[in-house]
């Protein structure tokens, strides 16, 4: 059931994507914020002044990550966006800093476990065996989640369905993070940390809110916001990054 209380009441969400004329990633995530009683403001290179206080913060999806962040070479035929990297580094190690939960897509996922000193899969399309390389939003494969992982502790049954718009995938795993659920070829589906609710899931969620699983992914976040004990402690109006 939506959650029924007002606007002003609801814990607010920063959340990192794209400069780009339709993001539609980031109205469907403000859409599945809104469904859990969160609210959202956007913050994209070029317009981004994240607010003095904020409850947790949403890394999307979106181009590749720049290879020299992870000790790699770029690849002739991928999109990269240095500016977002950047932008998304710095609202991250503010999160972190001040211990609001945090909930990595796709990208955002493979982000977090750059940040944690990890690295990537710059391209594992050559690699995979037993699943499809081709870009779809709906299911298309299955994953096998953790049984003693957050996102089970979500209600996640032990397999789930899932999109795959990705590429790059975790290799080496960051400090303090724990895989929790992986494909049919064996790669990296969901990171967790160990001691705080940061979790990285590599497909979409919020593509597929007709699928109870994936709903339950926003409502686990949202449990977590409200329950969250940080305290963001203004210094100023806002903050630019």
């Amino acid at each position: 059931m939506r959650d029924s209380s007002t606007p002003k009441q609801r814990p607010l969400i920063v959340v990192t994507g794209p400069n780009k004329r339709f993001p539609i990633g980031w109205w469907a995530i403000r859409f599945m914020l809104w469904w859990v009683g969160l609210r959202a403001v956007y913050c994209c290179p070029g317009a981004c002044r994240l607010p003095t206080k904020f409850d947790g913060v949403v890394i999307s999806g979106g181009d590749d990550i720049q290879p020299q962040l992870y000790g790699d070479v770029e690849n002739a035929k991928s999109r990269y966006d240095p500016a977002r990297d950047e932008l998304e580094m710095a609202v991250l190690e503010q999160a972190m800093n001040r211990e609001v939960p945090i909930l990595g897509i796709c990208r955002g996922s493979q982000l977090l476990n750059i940040v944690a000193r990890g690295n990537l899969y710059s391209d594992i399309r050559p690699l995979r065996r037993l699943t499809p390389n081709r870009y779809v939003p709906w299911p298309v494969k299955e994953v096998a989640v953790a049984k003693d992982s957050r996102l089970a502790n979500c209600r996640l049954p032990e397999r789930i369905t899932v999109n795959s718009l990705h590429h790059q995938a975790v290799k080496k795993l960051g400090q303090d993070f724990v895989v929790t659920a992986r494909d049919a070829d064996g790669f990296v589906q969901a990171i967790e940390h160990k001691r705080r609710f940061i979790v990285g899931v590599q497909w979409h969620p919020e593509y597929l809110p007709y699928l109870a699983a994936q709903r339950q992914i926003f409502h686990c976040f949202a449990a977590a916001v409200r329950n969250s004990a940080a305290v963001c402690a203004p210094t100023q109006s806002s903050e630019s990054v």
